[in-house]
């Protein structure tokens, strides 16, 4: 058994077990009780197949006995390389059965020579993986390079759900399918809901990923209150379209084993699109960005329709969400679930049902059931901003992180000294207590001193008739420190392109300090993104730094009184 440091804290745990936050259930034996209890219920779906809860069980079964025959034990970790198919939740599940620790986080647009250092870095001793997935795929193989490392003990293959019977690469070994399994030298499940269960590396938008490590009953305590505030039960058809390999695809997998409904992965690759896909699934709770939303509007307003599916919740997650998308959705009969959170604490502050429009469209509501937020100041973070301030987010509570992998330091400094998880991210608490996000404090703009949010611009900008997607970032002036950039992505093309005066008056319109005001403007075709579709402004200031972007520069001016 491997031994793993983390901040599980036994008198904490207490707490936590006492009050219900945590309890004895690990994923896979929630997906047994269903099994169990309703064997013959779709549970899981992809591109191309549906599985009920008795056959994902049976599948997980099986790939726990393969693993354990190939020299794992408990505490081993086990990754995921794969795009969104059904596999990536038997892997998961196998891994709670068997008290494997499990790496869903390899993204796609990752070379081989990263994964293969990620894969070194945590000791991997299983990878699954599909020919032809990554970005460098077709020049390197990823099968070749895996079995090189001296920890690993067995590397799989899976063919493309489109081409199915293709030949397997030299080493890769093919996934054991479901059917009986033998309990000759098999262990019984793990029953230890305090297990770490789960490893991702962080997608942040401003530096070098972290190993997140989470067990069963921090990721379950996070959709047990999702659950019980917005109702979801066995009824629940839940489509996720962020990729499996972030967050907000675990988030969903675990709301699905608590309320025992039938999880929707969508793949962008299998040629189908995602309002197509819903309408298919007949998906009640979709789950993605604010981006995502973006797009099937475009999409439905290009259609004429009236509803979005059988869409009545929407999660938006990663991005403050523009008020004109939410008010849509509300339109369309699909009340958005305004939600923030991080890797580290999962989605703890949400909006609920029965917020009213200005709360779900301004702030992302209330932390829930388990974990408390309080706002410290940038300056001392061991000091509480005053009611009304804006102020670092600060959490303690069931959902948190257990620790990043082999990382001490970054561990001990993500914590104040009272021990609150500190976000990183800027946030403003409004007389209800409900959060409103800023911004993250590394994206703060400080023009000669003067603090600028660039949330507040992005949402004023997208509340223009031609704006799709709006980033305001800092880029370097040698006066005044940094200076306001806005970068648009727009409708239309030519002429019905906005100029930039018009973005600006647009802006003063909708309560722009003309301190806050753009000074460099630009209409993009594409943003960088992370694979969980957050904006890179990292990346955009390089982009302006090598010259790749080149902004004009602007100037607002009021308009003259007659």
């Amino acid at each position: 058994m491997a031994h793993l440091l983390t901040l599980h804290d036994p008198a904490v745990a207490r707490e936590n077990y006492l009050s219900g936050i945590w309890q004895t259930d690990t994923l896979y034996a929630l997906a047994r009780r269903h099994a169990t209890e309703r064997g013959t219920a779709y549970a899981l779906r992809d591109s191309a197949r549906r599985l009920s809860w008795a056959t994902v069980v049976a599948w997980a079964d099986a790939v726990a006995a393969d693993l354990h025959a190939a020299g794992l034990r408990a505490g081993d970790r086990v990754s995921i390389w794969l795009p969104n198919r059904l596999e990536n939740v038997i892997i998961f599940l196998a891994c709670s059965r068997n008290g494997y620790v499990c790496n869903v986080s390899l993204h796609q647009n990752y070379t081989v020579a990263e994964i293969k250092a990620l894969l070194s870095r945590i000791e991997t001793k299983a990878l699954f993986a599909q020919p032809g997935w990554g970005a460098d795929a077709d020049q390197v193989d990823v099968f070749t390079e895996a079995a090189q490392l001296p920890q690993m003990k067995r590397v799989y293959a899976l063919p493309s759900l489109r081409t199915p019977h293709a030949a397997l690469p030299a080493g890769g070994h093919a996934m054991p399918q479901a059917a009986p399994t033998s309990v000759h030298h098999f262990p019984p499940p793990s029953s230890n809901a305090d297990q770490v269960v789960y490893l991702a590396f962080t997608s942040g938008t401003t530096g070098t990923p972290k190993g997140v490590m989470h067990s069963d009953n921090t990721l379950l305590a996070n959709a047990r209150a999702m659950v019980s505030d917005w109702g979801h039960d066995h009824h629940t058809i839940l489509l996720t379209l962020s990729p499996m390999s972030h967050h907000i695809g675990t988030v969903a997998l675990d709301q699905v084993l608590v309320a025992g409904g039938e999880l929707v992965e969508f793949d962008p690759t299998a040629g189908i699109g995602a309002l197509d896909w819903i309408e298919q699934t007949g998906a009640t709770y979709v789950m993605g960005v604010p981006t995502h939303a973006m797009d099937l509007l475009q999409e439905v307003d290009k259609r004429g329709l009236q509803r979005l599916g059988s869409v009545t919740t929407f999660y938006m997650a990663g991005a403050p969400i523009p008020t004109e998308v939410a008010r849509r959705l509300l339109e369309l009969g699909a009340k958005p679930q305004n939600v923030y959170g991080m890797t580290e604490n999962g989605s703890h502050q949400y909006t609920q049902p029965d917020d009213p429009v200005s709360v779900i469209t301004s702030t992302c509501g209330k932390a829930l059931h388990g974990y408390e937020i309080r706002l410290w100041s940038q300056d001392n973070h061991d000091v509480e901003v005053n009611p009304g301030e804006v102020g670092e987010i600060g959490g303690r509570g069931g959902v948190l992180m257990l620790g990043y992998f082999n990382n001490q330091s970054a561990t001990e400094n993500s914590f104040n000294s009272s021990g609150w998880f500190l976000s990183g991210d800027l946030g403003q608490l409004d007389e209800q207590g409900n959060l409103r996000i800023v911004g993250r404090a590394k994206d703060l703009i400080i023009r000669g001193g003067h603090n600028i949010h660039p949330a507040h611009i992005e949402e004023y900008a997208h509340r223009h008739p031609r704006v799709k997607k709006a980033a305001a970032f800092g880029v370097p002036d040698d006066r005044l420190g940094e200076k306001v950039c806005l970068a648009l992505i727009c409708h239309g093309q030519g002429d019905e392109m906005p100029a930039a005066e018009d973005i600006l008056q647009h802006l003063a319109k909708e309560g722009l300090s003309k301190f806050d005001m753009p000074e460099y403007f630009a209409i993009v075709q594409e943003f960088p993104l992370t694979p969980s579709g957050k904006i890179l402004k990292r990346e955009l200031v390089q982009w302006v730094a090598a010259g790749r972007l080149q902004p004009q520069s602007v100037r607002y001016r009021a308009p003259t009184s007659a």
